[in-house]
């Protein structure tokens, strides 16, 4: 038996952030990880998904290229991508190894489940902890419907033997709209199907509005108001029945509709954690749980399901836990991303919810063709958009839709984190021709 200040269950990125801290703080700590360290970001979520991301573009910038002169063959090979991705992702493990091993946290490997609220076994070994943090991340779900074995999840699809001819991509969320968009980038025949009317629910719907255009015009097939309501499989590919009665066929279907906390067999409920109806650990603002000495971070707790976010809530607890004086995370203002093609990023609030708490707001947007594009046939126009609390002038919330979006809204979301206005904006020069100068200089006009 080992004894321990703080236990983290899960090497994801949240965990093995508040185990480095902790350690530099003094505590004995132990990290327990049943799979691969890193967690979703860095296997099975972001960081390789970025790296599908960039393959997916290269061939709308060959075809861009040739405005500017270039010329030359381009084929395409899947399992190359996939393989310098497999690699580039074992680095990344043996990262994370040295970083917990110089930090002096001991990792444990194995699956683990709570005995007590001070106690964990891992095996056949029971180890003794004054603190649990649960750090297990989420978990894809697949919708019930006769012949649901036959779909794959994100999980999968970074692992694919070959890639479809035509694909079928379930959801309506960023993971959907990214994939879909990797999917059709790459040449393969893909629809998007969504129950809604829309997808990305809560972003601006004006940006949404353009990015689905975009995606139209790149050559996606969106269909919304519908579902699966069965699938099979025959010799040649997949057929798909939906709930209007029409029928798709497809060679891969992904269901990408949204993820679960991943708290199954923890022993989290027969411990005393108090888990909502989805499953989530329910905390309080320090991410203490119902148990005292238990507490839960990232998307294990369903709160704001980002990489930065998870992090930052791990880094707290492990400075509340062991630190000089308790750290809490500032949710305003986060910036996030749909890495899609177009890109769209956004920080603050939504027109819609910037009028709702303030009242009355100003909207400044632009739609301008980028400098790239001018010896180009590909006329596709980037999206900007300010909202602006008229009473202070302060800056309440920035969307864009277009090439490096989310490059361009992080250092904005610094400036509102600060307090910017409107009229620091209009008073800041910008560096020309670059598309980020159109934030400082729009005035309701379309270039």
């Amino acid at each position: 038996m080992r004894d321990f200040d703080l236990l983290v269950i899960g090497a994801g990125s949240a965990g093995i952030r508040a185990a480095r801290v902790a350690a530099g703080l003094g505590a004995r700590v132990a990290i327990i990880e049943e799979k691969y360290l890193g967690g979703t970001c860095v296997n099975v979520g972001c960081v390789p998904k970025k790296l599908l991301v960039y393959a997916s573009r290269f061939r709308q910038d060959f075809e861009d290229a040739i405005g500017y002169g270039w010329r030359g063959p381009r084929e395409f090979d899947w399992s190359t991508l996939i393989a310098n991705k497999n690699e580039s992702i074992a680095r990344l493990h043996d990262v994370y190894a040295r970083l917990l091993g110089d930090a002096g946290v001991t990792v444990v490997r194995g699956r683990a489940r709570l005995l007590g609220p001070d106690r964990v076994r891992v095996g056949e070994e029971a180890i003794t902890t004054k603190y649990v943090l649960v750090a297990t991340g989420g978990r894809p779900h697949v919708p019930d419907f006769p012949g649901r074995e036959h779909v794959v999840t994100s999980d999968e699809t970074f692992f694919l033997e070959r890639l479809p001819d035509r694909a079928l991509v379930l959801g309506g969320g960023y993971i959907a709209v990214e994939f879909a968009c990797i999917f059709n980038g790459l040449g393969v025949e893909t629809t998007l199907l969504h129950r809604g009317s829309a997808c990305l629910r809560g972003f601006d719907t004006e940006a949404v509005a353009v990015l689905t255009e975009a995606m139209r015009e790149r050559g996606v097939r969106l269909r919304f108001g519908a579902q699966v309501a069965s699938l099979t499989r025959d010799a040649s590919a997949l057929e798909v029945m939906l709930t209007t009665g029409e029928t798709l066929r497809a060679d891969l279907v992904l269901s990408a509709t949204g993820r679960l906390p991943n708290t199954a067999n923890l022993g989290l409920a027969q411990t005393g954690v108090t888990l909502s109806e989805r499953g989530a650990v329910q905390v309080d603002a320090d991410y203490r749980s119902s148990v005292s000495s238990v507490f839960a971070v990232g998307d294990v707790i369903d709160r704001v399901r980002l990489t930065p976010v998870a992090i930052a809530e791990g880094s707290a607890v492990a400075h509340t836990l062991f630190g000089p004086k308790p750290l809490r995370v500032n949710y305003e203002f986060i910036p996030t991303a749909v890495f899609a093609t177009p890109e769209l990023a956004s920080v603050g609030l939504t027109e819609k919810a910037a009028r709702e708490r303030y009242g009355e707001v100003d909207d400044h947007t632009t739609r301008f063709l980028p400098t790239r594009r001018l010896l180009t046939t590909h006329r596709e126009r980037t999206f900007m958009k300010l909202i602006v609390e008229r009473e202070t002038n302060r800056i309440v919330g920035v969307h864009m839709v277009g090439d490096d979006a989310a490059e361009i809204v992080q250092g904005l979301a610094v400036a509102m984190k600060a307090g910017a206005t409107k009229v620091l904006l209009d008073a800041t020069i910008g560096i020309h021709p670059s598309a980020a100068e159109e934030f400082l200089t729009m005035r309701n006009a379309e270039i």
